[in-house]
Order: structure tokens, then sequence, then C-alpha cells
């Protein structure tokens, strides 16, 4: 059994990176704002009126966090319902659980209807049937 690099190890890849691609300086506005799901503008414009007004700290945020934060992946996500799965995860885990509640439920009837029919007379005389066709 292979365990994980550190205790706090996590496979949800949903994590705070400079989004180059996406940005206009350094990319930490695009970065902020894909981590937290809003427009990249707003995330411009609340740097830009807290320079106006706590100029030093901000600058020294910004540049700590271009240097601190990784640059985005090319491929973050296998695909985009594992992007909206972790996402989900990140931002509201209560409804992540629910789903995933729902999901296992619905397995869990569907596999009681499988074993109900296997273990009937009905599957015997189905393959019993299907036997006198070979």
């Amino acid at each position: 059994m292979s365990w994980p690099e550190s205790p706090f190890a996590s496979p949800n890849p949903h994590r705070l990176y400079r989004d180059r691609e996406r940005g206009k300086l350094l990319g930490v506005c695009a970065g902020l704002a894909d981590y937290f799901g809003v427009d990249v503008f707003l995330v411009r414009l609340g740097v830009a009126l807290g320079g106006i007004f706590f100029t030093m700290p901000v600058v020294g945020a910004y540049l700590l966090a271009a240097l601190v934060l990784k640059n985005k992946p090319a491929r973050v996500y296998a695909s985009r319902e594992e992007e909206d799965f972790w996402r989900t995860v990140a931002t509201k885990p209560d409804v992540t659980i629910a789903g995933l509640k729902h999901k296992f439920r619905e397995m869990e009837r569907r596999l009681g209807g499988m074993e109900t029919y296997v273990s009937s007379k009905e599957f015997e005389l189905d393959r019993a049937i299907n036997d006198l066709d070979r």
C-alpha cells in the first residue's frame, strides 16, 4: 500500500495558482478569480481600489503572491465534470456530500434490483430460455 507524501496531501486539484494566460500583469488576479469562481474584472477592481487606499499592503501582498503561487498547469482537471465536482467540494462541501449520498443511494437501489432479479425464478426461466435458443 502506497502512502501519500504528506498526511495533508489531497487528491483535490482545485488550488490557488497564478493564471498567466488570463492575467494582465503576473496573473495573480486571474488566479484569485478562478479559485473563487468570480469574474476577473471584479478582482482587478478590488485590487485597484485597495491599491488606491492601501497602496503598500496591496502591492506587497500582490508581489508576495506572485512569488509564492505556482503557475497554473496547462491541464488541471481531466474533464469538465471533474472540475465542477472539485470546485463544489471547495465552495459547498455540504452540497457535494448530499450529491454523493444521492448517487450512492441510487447505486444501492439499482444493485438491490439486480440482486433481486438474479435470485428470482424469473432469472432462472430467462436463462433456461436463452440456453434453448443456442
